[in-house]
């Protein structure tokens, strides 16, 4: 699972259109979960109420609303809500959404040592894991309290999936996270991707496959603070495959004659209905934009000659130099281009 702070992220898997975190400082250690079948009608039916409402404002693109009616802590510090609402304002205009069953966590006060992060187990588990209706919630630095999660699949021109998390102050669910993440890449969903993983697997194309189970992964999960029984499978499916030459965490090593580049990152990224490839690389400087863009494009040649494979499985490749102060500059050239 990964575990993301109290931040705004942005993923690096193309599926991420944005993401505001829970705003609220503290941690929590003890918790419980209750799934939509364990919770009683009133409370399941008040959580998706809310949600709905919210949902309803950030279609309308109604930042001032959606700011009323968030926790104290939250609308203290709204500037990263505000930035969501405009950032999916015209995709989910006039979208209808359908709530999947919401999910009630119980975070109580820790003792005296808090925990870093809290781990809510949600439904019933077997012997081999997470069942059909299960789910894993892993959130650090939580304050204690009573938090609903309820997920709105919205039918909008890119498909996407919201995700409130309230909290309970009096008898009122406010919202304190928001998460809005597309259910699609370049038009298609994770089990699609999953399927064209194993097919590039039978055919030993490991790298490709690798990919693909990475981006099924990320499609399968509204937010990355969960695990379901989808994510762990596709997890486990894809370990066996995983790519020791690949920039994980440290940077693979790239030759291109007696040049050799430090490749800190391989991943796809949708531009339309095209899936490319991003590469990003170390450079000490990329002021001087023609030569780094020589530079993109004798990276571009080297990675697809590693690794002839990527022809088959993306429309492109995206070089992006990078410096140590994190400026950079990318360079994508169409894979029938590139000789």
């Amino acid at each position: 699972m990964t575990k993301k702070g109290n931040s705004i992220l942005i993923g690096w898997m193309s599926g991420v259109l944005m993401a505001a975190v829970l705003a609220l400082p503290g941690s929590a250690q003890a918790q419980t979960c209750l799934t939509a079948s364990d919770m009683d009608d009133a409370t399941r039916e008040a959580l998706v109420r809310a949600a709905s409402n919210d949902f309803d404002l950030l279609s309308r693109g109604d930042a001032a609303a959606l700011k009323q009616a968030s926790s104290t802590s939250l609308a203290s510090d709204f500037s990263s809500i505000e930035g969501l609402v405009q950032e999916n304002r015209a995709n989910l205009s006039q979208a209808s959404a359908s709530p999947r069953p919401p999910f009630l966590l119980k975070a109580e006060k820790p003792g005296a040592t808090a925990a870093a992060s809290v781990e809510f187990l949600c439904g019933v588990f077997g012997a081999r894991g997470q069942t059909a209706n299960s789910a894993e919630f892993v959130i650090p630095n939580l304050p204690a309290g009573s938090y609903g999660i309820v997920m709105l699949d919205a039918a909008a021109k890119t498909p996407v999936t919201a995700t409130f998390v309230l909290l309970q102050q009096n008898a009122a669910w406010k919202l304190a996270g928001l998460y809005v993440k597309a259910s699609q890449t370049a038009g298609h969903d994770a089990a699609w991707f999953a399927e064209k993983a194993r097919a590039y697997k039978a055919k030993g194309q490991t790298h490709n496959a690798w990919l693909y189970f990475l981006e099924a992964r990320d499609l399968a999960l509204p937010v990355q603070f969960m695990s379901t029984q989808m994510s762990d499978k596709l997890y486990d499916e894809s370990q066996a495959l995983k790519p020791p030459d690949f920039p994980d965490p440290n940077p693979a090593e790239l030759a291109s004659g007696s040049t050799k580049y430090e490749i800190s990152a391989l991943f796809p990224t949708a531009v339309g209905d095209d899936l490319d490839l991003v590469v990003k690389y170390q450079c000490a400087d990329v002021s001087n934009t023609a030569q780094t863009f020589q530079t993109n494009q004798a990276v571009i040649k080297a990675l697809l000659a590693k690794y002839p494979e990527f022809r088959d499985a993306f429309s492109g490749v995206v070089a992006r130099a990078v410096e140590p102060s994190g400026k950079d500059y990318g360079s994508l050239i169409s894979m029938k281009d590139i000789k």
